[in-house]
């Protein structure tokens, strides 16, 4: 330990600084439990970013199962069963073709897709690595994916409950920081 004023050695428990009279600042405990509490967190964060990648790729398959579902529904591929607006010429004099419309539709759709599943594995990605704007966007990816019932809403308060308050954003402050050893004797 030294003098916070002149740099001089001071030993462990001296009142002040011999050389310079200072008064020494008792050095901080270390907060009981925190590396068991941490630890614990940091579980948790892993399992959260862990199930996050899983859900994209429901998200991923269950859309690419939908979306080929409603294409093949769409246009007529169920023989007299598929009787969907775009298996015949039903808009009359529209200025439109209806394939163009078909198209948009799905393009959308597969844009809202991809775009759903890139927020997951971006969220899965930060938490995992344990990046400190992981947490925000995290927490706004839950609240977009709440929408999403059943799986997307349960995941969603799970994000919530785990990265939000002041003592968890504390926890994930801490996950970054190096661990702190005690001084040797």
């Amino acid at each position: 330990m030294y003098c916070s004023g002149c740099g001089h050695p001071v030993a462990p428990g001296q009142p002040a600084c011999p050389q310079c009279g200072r008064p020494t600042v008792a050095a901080v405990p270390p907060v009981p439990g925190l590396a068991f509490e941490v630890e614990n967190y940091a579980g948790k964060i892993r399992a959260l970013s862990v199930v996050w990648a899983i859900y994209a790729a429901f998200a991923l398959l269950t859309g690419i199962a939908g979306l080929t579902f409603a294409h093949a529904f769409m246009t007529n591929h169920f023989g007299p069963f598929g009787h969907g607006p775009f298996s015949g010429n039903q808009w009359g004099n529209s200025p439109f073709p209806e394939e163009w419309f078909g198209h948009a539709i799905f393009g959308i759709i597969w844009i809202a897709l991809l775009t759903r599943t890139a927020m997951a594995i971006f969220v899965a990605w930060g938490l995992y690595e344990r990046y400190q704007w992981a947490r925000i966007v995290a927490i706004i990816v839950a609240f977009l994916s709440l929408l999403k019932f059943p799986f997307g809403t349960a995941l969603g308060i799970w994000t919530l409950v785990v990265l939000m308050g002041y003592r968890n954003a504390t926890l994930y402050d801490q996950l970054n920081l190096p661990p702190t050893y005690p001084a040797p004797r």
